[in-house]
């Protein structure tokens, strides 16, 4: 099984080391992706560690037992990040390449949704 493109059911989002994004700290857009190297917790959906969010190699911190890990997650806080929105590129990709043309007819609010927020920058 491949990482380069998969669905995260906890933040509704798409996830995968083919998925351009920003780092998930409020205080940082730093471009990555949302493959394995960057989630908090080092799995999909965080492990039994992580938040699952997506962060650069400067917010995530390694614990010995518990392995990668955003500021939140680290002393166990209950909060955690606001996710960030999508990034235009993926969008775009998303809303035009023919291998996503199936997707887009199958969920028509999304492809609305998604017009909207790129207009919307």
């Amino acid at each position: 099984m491949g990482w380069t493109i998969g669905y995260d059911s906890n933040w509704d989002r798409d996830i995968g080391y083919g998925v351009p994004a920003v780092c998930d700290h409020p205080d940082c857009n730093k471009e990555i992706d949302r493959g394995l190297a960057y989630v908090c917790g080092g799995e999909p959906y965080g492990g039994d560690h992580g938040c699952g969010l997506f962060f650069c190699s400067d917010h995530l911190y390694v614990h010995k037992k518990c392995g990668q890990l955003c500021e939140k997650c680290l002393p166990r806080k209950k909060k955690f990040f606001k996710p960030k929105p999508d990034y235009p590129v993926w969008i775009r990709h998303k809303l035009r390449h023919p291998s996503w043309a199936e997707w887009r007819k199958a969920n028509p609010k999304v492809v609305a949704a998604l017009r909207a927020q790129l207009k919307a920058k």
